[in-house]
């Protein structure tokens, strides 16, 4: 017999994600009865587990749609009105169970700038503290690392040659350092990837926060909608839920509400609340509690995908060559490029338009042929099925910014997502100088001759028609953030305590906080906000 699900707790969190699980946790952990609430199923099944299958995880729509809640965003108008597909995990995990795992702090300027505007506690030195409990570094604890926390994070595993040769012509053609670390002191640089992973299991938040840490006084209750906060006299008491079966109910919080159900989540509950811009609500009927820029400063990372036939990588992107990995896997754990993620480098650099000195480029290089153009339809897409690497050239901070709307007050309804991306022109130069200095990567001596052609776009695309080539080809790296920024001004939705203005007992803890994006994948950082969120709240 099932087991009676609770309906009251000390904190009730909303959203099993980096940030949740996290603050879950801790809380618990801490001694406060908790209610976890995830709208997605267990996480507790081979495809989110074993690092590798990332690949078919996104691949393949019947595949993904176990997993993901489908969204996508209204058109694009500055790239082709294309509609962009915003991934986020369904699952208990959210989507840490879903991402590539790679495992990036951003650079320790991105929060000196948020505590230069007001955020107090934000700093480099401050968010260190928190990396470090939340980390288990293979490579031990430092200044910088941590060692013994929830989240294991071990460098790229099995790197093949290629990886190296890619390595030294990172550091040849563009004079940058080899970096042993680039979560440490230093960001700039090219790397071996560093992945929440070991011993070939996705160390998501979940996995380390809530299935690992196990406190008792939690309660993690999958597959359940938050459809409200409830607002009473100024102050969050609980939250409406819809169980799987379509049962309606109600469950109290004694101290508080915490959303963490990420940018597009806590957006829209907070809406759905009332909370948020006072015309929106009223134009879908919703009575207005507190009148906040909810769903604005929404920016995302973003990429060109540029694929090479190489000689010096061994992968193929076909079914055959995957079933094989998986059988090997299964019966030898650990033992495949299953036990990694897809990726097995990263480079931090800078391009002509960087700032104070601070990287704006990232270089993901990955074994694998790559989709080409873009991955906008929901389809299975076809790859070259020869050897490759793809170097996936990332513009991490984007000047663009948009909006989260809602489409109408009906809870099960997704969200309007316009990221509005590249309607400034520097972000599209950027990606442009980013995608030449790639070419000089690839055409640098330490290959040895092993890169053999530019598969996609394709070398004769030059100068302009290079340029146009990236409206059609640039994709989201899915890490939107910013539509519940964190400040001291009118253009904050939380305080620097992460209180929502206007409302008490409420808190928003997730990426949508961040008020500038971090230089680097949003995973880590907000798995960091969670941690960093429960050690505010228990006044430590």
């Amino acid at each position: 017999m099932a087991k009676k699900r609770s309906t009251e707790a000390d904190y009730v969190v909303v959203g099993s994600g980096s940030s949740g699980s996290a603050i879950a946790g801790r809380l618990a952990e801490a001694g406060h009865s908790v209610i976890l609430l995830e709208a997605g199923k267990s996480d507790e099944k081979f495809l989110v587990k074993k690092p590798g299958m990332i690949g078919p995880m996104h691949a393949v729509p019947q595949i993904k749609k176990t997993v993901d809640w489908g969204y996508y965003s209204v058109p694009q108008k500055h790239i082709l009105d294309r509609k962009m597909p915003v991934p986020r995990g369904k699952v208990v995990g959210g989507s840490s169970s879903v991402n590539g795992m790679v495992y990036v702090r951003g650079n320790r300027a991105n929060y000196d700038s948020w505590a230069a505007e007001g955020n107090e506690g934000w700093d480099a030195d401050s968010v260190n503290a928190a990396y470090k409990r939340m980390e288990d570094f293979e490579g031990g604890a430092d200044d910088y690392r941590g060692a013994g926390g929830p989240i294991r994070v071990s460098k790229c595993k099995f790197p093949q040659e290629g990886t190296h040769q890619f390595i030294n012509a990172v550091s040849n053609a563009l004079d940058v350092p080899v970096n042993p670390d680039y979560n440490g002191a230093s960001q700039e640089g090219v790397s071996y990837m560093q992945q929440n992973a070991a011993e070939g299991l996705r160390y998501s938040a979940s996995r380390g926060y809530v299935h690992n840490l196990a406190p008792a006084t939690l309660e993690l209750q999958s597959e359940v909608l938050v459809t409200k906060v409830n607002i009473e006299n100024g102050r969050a008491t609980g939250v409406n839920v819809t169980d799987k079966n379509g049962s309606q109910r109600t469950i109290r919080a004694g101290k508080e509400v915490i959303l963490s159900a990420g940018f597009v989540g806590s957006a829209q509950i907070l809406m759905l609340s009332g909370v948020g811009h006072a015309q929106h609500l009223k134009d879908h009927g919703i009575q207005v509690v507190s009148d906040l820029p909810v769903g604005d400063n929404l920016h995302d990372h973003m990429f060109h995908a540029m694929t090479f036939h190489t000689t010096s990588t061994k992968q193929k992107g076909s079914p055959a060559f995957f079933a094989k990995g998986v059988i090997k896997e299964v019966l030898r754990p650990g033992s495949t490029f299953l036990a990694n993620s897809v990726f097995e480098s990263v480079g931090f650099v800078k391009t002509s338009h960087s700032v104070n000195g601070v990287p704006d480029l990232q270089l993901h290089m990955l074994p694998w042929a790559y989709v080409s153009p873009n991955q906008d339809e929901p389809i299975m897409h076809d790859v070259d099925p020869r050897t490759a690497m793809t170097v996936l050239v990332s513009l991490i901070y984007p000047r663009s910014r948009g909006t989260l709307r809602l489409a109408n007050a009906d809870p099960t309804s997704a969200p309007l997502i316009d990221f509005n991306y590249l309607a400034e022109t520097s972000d599209l130069d950027t990606l442009l100088e980013g995608s030449e200095m790639t070419r000089a990567i690839m055409a640098d001596p330490a290959f040895g001759g092993h890169v053999k052609e530019e598969i996609h776009p394709g070398i004769d695309l030059q100068g302009s028609e290079l340029r146009n080539a990236i409206l059609n080809r640039a994709t989201s790296i899915y890490h939107g953030v910013g539509t519940c920024r964190m400040g001291v001004d009118e253009l904050s939705v939380v305080s620097p305590d992460l209180k929502v203005r206007g409302v008490e007992g409420l808190r928003v803890a997730d990426a949508s906080i961040m008020p500038s994006i971090t230089g680097g994948n949003t995973n880590a950082p907000a798995i960091m906000i969670g941690e960093k969120a429960a050690a505010i709240i228990l006044g430590r």
